[in-house]
């Protein structure tokens, strides 16, 4: 590592870590973690899969179900290089422009997301509060808009990271507490005033995640505020069960980033091992267990996975 005299860097590299306190089982432990890691690249490929080859499924609800299995193939894919490299061959080192680069795609990854959730949840919303009227309010150049205003909201929130944390000079330890580069992670190796980027990192939270997540509870009270209109109980039920795989989306989305989040601000005194755990939830549980849900409660999905599997053995 070569320092400049004004305390920037020629070139500086990161060290990531693994799961505090159990190195010795790193080899052990990459078997379940490569296992979540197939599940959640196959099993959102396939969804994105049986989307595209099937008309009947080129409807509103599955057009976003396809969007938010990008979005976590992309998160799997952005960890997958260094988190199996420490696991397999605890390559620890990272260039700090390819641990920025890392950064990058997570966070507009997790960014598009939570605004495919929402989009999700107004999806439904439309689809209960005035169903005759669904396919006419959620058309197909609708939808592709807004999938081009989260991508552009995320990408714009990803770009704006790297180059905040560029400016800075580096003189500090560089080891972070992950397996991957995560943006409240790296912005305690600066030795400057890190202001602006502790700022700017609470205004992605708040206007991504907390004003996304807001909006999604505020849908869900106008749909059961809908749904308790229905004259029949079974009627309740159905519209109800409809919602199930989306809501199940967003708890396990939403809730694990809101504990990471709360944590790395506020928490402290909290054992690194329980930050690092509950990160690894935020980034490994949605990718694994969305495709599954999905798979098991929607039954379009479920056929047309099925067809795809029995013509590949055939």
């Amino acid at each position: 590592m070569k320092a400049k005299s004004n305390g920037s860097l020629d070139f500086l590299s990161v060290f990531l870590t693994g799961i505090p306190g159990l190195e010795a089982q790193h080899g052990w432990l990459s078997i379940p973690f490569f296992t979540m890691y197939l599940v959640a690249i196959v099993g959102n490929s396939l969804i994105m899969a049986a989307v595209q080859v099937d008309p009947a499924l080129h409807e509103p609800m599955y057009l976003f179900l396809s969007m938010l299995a990008a979005t976590e193939v992309g998160v799997s894919v952005s960890t997958l290089p260094t988190a199996m490299g420490i696991l397999w061959f605890d390559a620890r080192r990272v260039d700090f422009d390819g641990c920025l680069a890392q950064m990058f795609f997570i966070h507009t990854f997790s960014c598009m997301e939570s605004g495919v959730l929402l989009a999700m949840s107004y999806d439904r919303f439309v689809a209960i509060y005035n169903p005759l009227r669904y396919t006419a309010i959620l058309t197909l150049p609708r939808i592709v808009c807004i999938g081009l205003v989260i991508t552009l909201k995320s990408l714009l929130h990803g770009f704006t990271l790297p180059f905040l944390l560029k400016r800075l000079p580096f003189c500090k330890a560089n080891v972070l507490s992950h397996a991957y580069c995560l943006h409240p992670d790296l912005i305690h190796l600066p030795c400057g005033d890190i202001t602006i980027n502790s700022i700017f990192g609470l205004i992605i939270v708040m206007f991504t995640f907390g004003l996304d997540s807001a909006l999604i509870l505020f849908s869900y009270v106008l749909i059961l505020r809908s749904v308790l209109t229905t004259a029949s109980r079974e009627e309740r039920l159905n519209t109800l069960n409809t919602c199930g795989s989306h809501l199940c989306a967003v708890l396990i989305f939403y809730v694990p980033k809101i504990a990471v989040c709360m944590t790395a601000r506020f928490g402290k005194h909290v054992p690194r091992l329980v930050y690092t755990v509950m990160s690894l939830i935020f980034l490994f549980v949605p990718p694994v267990l969305n495709p599954v849900i999905y798979s098991i409660k929607t039954k379009q999905i479920r056929w047309r996975l099925g067809r795809m599997l029995v013509r590949t053995k055939i």
